[in-house]
């Protein structure tokens, strides 16, 4: 797993996770961003008690959304940037690797005829306008 922080105030921004790095059940993002994820590799037979989640009346006085790609099929190069607006790194996704952008910018650009990727982003969803601003 490869955390960037930036070099500005040290905060994490992005986060890239490769498939070979899958082992077990591993938390990828810290608990306090709105974005959630964690890996799990399981043998054959396992299972859980089944469950469902608790409302929450939850108000944050500052929120982000924050995103995910998953690459299914084909590479991806993910453009990154620290809270200045400044590339910060440029790391390339195969079948199977994520990125999770926390805070900063990014931009992909596909590298290969019919990639598939997975978008995941935190909700809910507002237009554009009132989602992001443009580097």
């Amino acid at each position: 797993m490869e955390k960037i922080y930036s070099k500005i105030d040290n905060r994490l921004l992005h986060v890239i996770n490769r498939l070979e790095d899958i082992t077990g059940r591993n938390d990828i993002i810290p608990e306090n961003n709105f974005i959630q994820c964690a890996t799990l590799k399981m043998e054959k037979g396992k299972t859980f008690d089944p469950h469902k989640h608790v409302v929450k009346d939850r108000h944050y006085p500052e929120q982000i959304a924050q995103e995910s790609w998953v690459v299914i099929k084909g590479s991806v190069k993910c453009i990154l940037y620290d809270i200045d607006d400044k590339i910060i790194a440029e790391p390339i996704l195969k079948a199977g690797d994520a990125s999770f952008t926390l805070y900063g910018g990014h931009t992909y650009s596909i590298l290969e005829d019919n990639t598939i990727v997975y978008e995941y982003k935190t909700g809910p969803y507002e237009g554009q306008k009132l989602d992001k601003t443009f580097i």
